[in-house]
């Protein structure tokens, strides 16, 4: 649908105190999905709308819904849905901004980690427009402490990652206890075939909104990518980019909850102000965190991709995918979080020798290259640290009484026949003995790439053999509650303990192929035909479709969903008792592989 040509938002049906409020906020023209949503959302039409993140979306829903607000009902009269605990914060905080004329009003988020006795004496008292995610919106359901008689408007915001997060049951089962005749907006960055079965079955003959964009990943943000492999060394490379790369604030992903703690409490031992950001901690915490990067008094942060999701920080300059997101729509959400209002960021990947085929299929899905760098050299560290070293000296002598020293250094002079440079550089030498001023170069990772050797090896289980060592070393508690800490699906493959194969056999082949870091394969279970393996989810396709050609003891996975153990092919045959069969025949053939070959030649020459 072609967007309206609108201008300004005067030219939109607003109400007074709206249009004031946006007024007062600085808005002057609308974004393409606002100008799109905004009439049809007043006039009362439901909506689905397809949008990137950062295009405006909360504006364009909250705005019209706001407008059509009665203030003399104290009842909840719009419903918004989601994904997370942050996101649920930040668009309850956009209506409240967008309310702030409305006399009155009252705007309640609830989520879980939060007090509930809190949350039903504000239901108790009464809120207009009532932000949740779907676990905590149906406590309040089930426990009558939330009303829906009176919704008008219900909003399903970023509906893809509720079908990503496991919630779409949940929020089936809400849509089912809203009243029939009530507006309802659904917004996502993609329309998967459930979410496309959600609105053909809850939206009422909705208006179709949907914003292209020339990518999927803001221009102004500078994206690079670095091959380096394993968590010691990737820390390593972390600390000479934070040294030689100037940054204001930044935020470093990572796949595990684990992950977060250790990698912030590593950073912190190194001299920096970073703080782990994760599901498990509780909400205070998590929004104290946030709120301490916003002041300043925390520069770092290490965190999951649910936990960082709705982060709005401005000083956000840098953000770091220390692990490779193995969706390509979680990367565009991770670098989404710099290159805030109209700001330069940089988004910076690791990225495994054995992972390129993930880093080309975010390169494909979001139709920009992302160029390599290299590691800042060790000559450029060590002028950032003698610029930080001379600034100290300047502002040291600038601001301090050096009498008693000056004294004290005279003497020693004197006394040792010393010039006051060489106690100098004496004491400089103490100073940053610690840190050092010449740091020499890393060494590439090229020389140091032993998980590559094996590739030349003709035995699968060789490989696998030859790369336990580097595994067994990287599971570490970090990667030890896995299953806890991924989305994880079963999939099914066609080799089982009748073939002789391992569980070694299966991530070696996965890990190698996929370039799916063995510590986030899942549960391996064997069976005498088959095996069930889990995955995380949202893998592309092309890598499912990749490991389906892919052989494990010389026989096809042919990886699929699995659907219950012991399900057969369409045939009803079991697919490993088929594919063994010819296996078998051939071991009984020695003696008779030169009539075999004669019985061809002759079937050949015959239709000639």
């Amino acid at each position: 649908m072609s967007t309206p040509e609108v201008t300004s938002f005067t030219e939109l049906a607003l109400s007074a105190p709206v249009q004031k409020a946006v007024s007062i906020v600085g808005y002057e023209q609308p974004s393409p999905i606002q100008a799109a949503t905004i009439p049809h959302l007043l006039n009362g039409d439901d909506l689905l709308g397809v949008a990137q993140t950062g295009t405006g979306k909360t504006a364009a829903f909250a705005l019209p819904l706001l407008s059509r607000i009665d203030l003399k009902k104290n009842s909840p009269q719009v419903l918004v849905l989601a994904p997370t605990r942050e996101l649920a914060i930040q668009v309850a905080e956009a209506f409240k901004t967008y309310a702030s004329q409305m006399k009155g009003f009252h705007v309640l988020p609830i989520y879980g980690g939060q007090d509930m006795s809190g949350q039903l004496r504000q239901l108790k008292r009464g809120a207009h427009v009532v932000v949740g995610t779907p676990g905590r919106v149906m406590d309040h359901l089930r426990r009558g402490s939330l009303n829906l008689d009176g919704l008008t408007g219900l909003v399903l915001d970023e509906a893809d990652e509720m079908l990503r997060m496991g919630f779409i049951d949940d929020v089936e089962w809400i849509l089912e206890h809203t009243p029939p005749k009530r507006q309802v907006a659904l917004f996502s960055a993609t329309m998967p075939k459930p979410i496309r079965k959600v609105a053909d079955r809850y939206l009422s003959d909705p208006k179709e909104v949907r914003i292209a964009t020339d990518a999927t990943t803001a221009p102004r943000i500078e994206q690079r990518y670095l091959i380096v492999n394993g968590f010691d060394r990737k820390l390593d490379a972390i600390t000479r980019i934070l040294e030689a790369d100037d940054f204001d604030a930044m935020i470093i992903f990572v796949r595990t909850k684990t992950a977060t703690a250790e990698l912030a409490e590593k950073l912190e031992a190194r001299g920096y102000s970073a703080s782990a950001l994760n599901g498990d901690m509780n909400q205070a915490l998590r929004e104290r965190t946030i709120n301490r990067l916003k002041k300043k008094q925390l520069d770092i942060i290490v965190a999951t991709d649910v936990a960082a999701r709705g982060i709005d920080v401005e000083r956000v300059s840098h953000v770091l995918n220390f692990d490779i997101p193995y969706d390509p729509e979680a990367y565009v959400h991770r670098i989404g979080r710099t290159g805030r209002a109209g700001r330069e960021g940089k988004a910076i990947l690791f990225v495994a020798p054995r992972e390129k085929r993930l880093l080309h299929t975010i390169e494909k899905s979001t139709r920009q290259t992302i160029l390599p760098m290299d590691l800042p050299s060790g000559s450029e560290v060590s002028n950032k640290r003698i610029q930080s070293f001379k600034e100290l000296l300047t502002e040291t002598l600038a601001n301090q009484s050096l009498d008693f020293f000056h004294d004290i250094l005279a003497g020693y002079s004197v006394e040792h026949d010393r010039s006051s440079e060489d106690i100098a550089c004496a004491l400089a030498y103490l100073i940053q003995k610690d840190k050092p001023l010449q740091v020499a170069d890393a060494p590439q990772p090229k020389r140091r790439r032993e998980t590559e050797k094996p590739n030349n090896r003709e035995s699968e289980g060789r490989r696998t053999s030859e790369r336990r060592p580097e595994r067994t070393r990287e599971k570490s508690p970090r990667t030890a509650s896995k299953s806890d800490d991924l989305n994880m699906v079963k999939y099914r493959i066609e080799v089982g303990r009748n073939d002789d194969v391992k569980p070694g056999d299966i991530v070696g082949a996965i890990s190698n192929e996929a370039g799916i870091d063995g510590g986030a394969i899942g549960h391996i279970k064997l069976h005498d035909e088959y095996s069930t393996v889990d995955l995380p989810a949202g893998m592309p396709k092309e890598i499912l479709h990749h490991l389906r050609k892919v052989r494990i003891c010389n026989l096809p996975t042919q990886i699929k969903l699995d659907n219950g153990d012991g399900a057969s092919d369409s045939t009803g045959a079991k697919p490993s008792a088929k594919k063994r069969k010819p296996k078998a025949d051939a071991k009984k053939t020695g003696a008779k592989a030169s009539k075999g070959k004669g019985e061809v030649k002759a079937k050949k020459r015959k239709p000639a």
